[in-house]
């Protein structure tokens, strides 16, 4: 019995680290930043620009704009957890061949935005504090808010506290506390510090919503988006894109047709 009872107790001992761990060391988990110097040159086709903004703590958060001959509106977009604009923005082209300009705001620690991402709310308030500040250029009536990935959560978590004239989600988890449950059943779920419930923020967007997912994504599983298609208001649709995987979903024919449609 006393080797039972001595064994049980390595047991928890290993479990309450391995919960530790994964509390205060999520960020490693979660974000993959690639850094870039402050003197970095930017190559991309077409004409963009650099800009900044300053968070509430002073922190400087970077971004590109890249500008569409004959502008209808703006695409904010949030990429994923991984690289840095040096990587993302390649996306751009597909949406300024439609005659929209693209914003891409790199998070804390990404590209060349200072500091670190330290909370939810901070990486939230970031965003926002970026949205906010291209909104005396382009009035949210003209403002499409797209999403990949990671950047799923934040994107819904905008429209829901502004009013863009769109919501585009490719590749939307349910929440994080979801995913979190699926790779790591065994862990509780208050011990994740980023939650992101993009099912309880979807209801409260007022502008249309449409979600992208391929049907063989194995990151976040097409599962997912028929979730959250439960919880859309009338009118709002999923697109499902059949052998689409996670990755380069914006050089899949099908999401440029339907992409095309929509924002004609």
């Amino acid at each position: 019995m006393k080797v039972v009872l001595s064994v049980v107790g390595v047991v928890a001992e290993l479990y309450v680290l391995l919960c530790g761990v994964l509390y205060f060391e999520q960020e490693k988990l979660l974000f993959a930043p690639t850094q870039l110097p402050a003197s970095y040159r930017f190559h991309f086709p077409g004409q963009f620009e650099e800009r900044w903004a300053t968070a509430a703590d002073g922190t400087r958060l970077h971004g590109l704009l890249f500008k569409a001959p004959g502008s209808k509106g703006l695409i904010f977009y949030l990429h994923g957890n991984g690289g840095a604009l040096d990587s993302w923005g390649d996306v751009a082209a597909t949406y300024t061949a439609l005659h929209y300009d693209v914003f891409l705001p790199d998070y804390r620690g990404y590209g060349k935005s200072g500091g670190r991402i330290g909370s939810q709310a901070q990486l939230l308030a970031d965003m926002d504090t970026v949205y906010q500040r291209l909104r005396p250029e382009y009035p949210e009536r003209r403002t499409v808010v797209l999403g990949y990935s990671l950047g799923t959560g934040p994107a819904t978590w905008l429209a829901a506290h502004h009013h863009p004239k769109l919501l585009i989600l490719q590749a939307p988890y349910f929440s994080m506390r979801d995913m979190a449950a699926r790779l790591y059943p065994f862990v509780p779920g208050f011990i994740l510090r980023y939650p992101m419930p993009t099912n309880e923020l979807i209801g409260r967007v007022r502008a249309p919503v449409v979600l992208f997912h391929g049907n063989r994504d194995r990151v976040i599983p097409a599962s997912a988006s028929q979730l959250l298609r439960a919880l859309l208001k009338p009118g709002d649709q999923l697109i499902l894109l059949p052998g689409a995987g996670h990755n380069q979903m914006t050089d899949n024919p099908d999401y440029r047709r339907q992409m095309a449609r929509l924002l004609r």
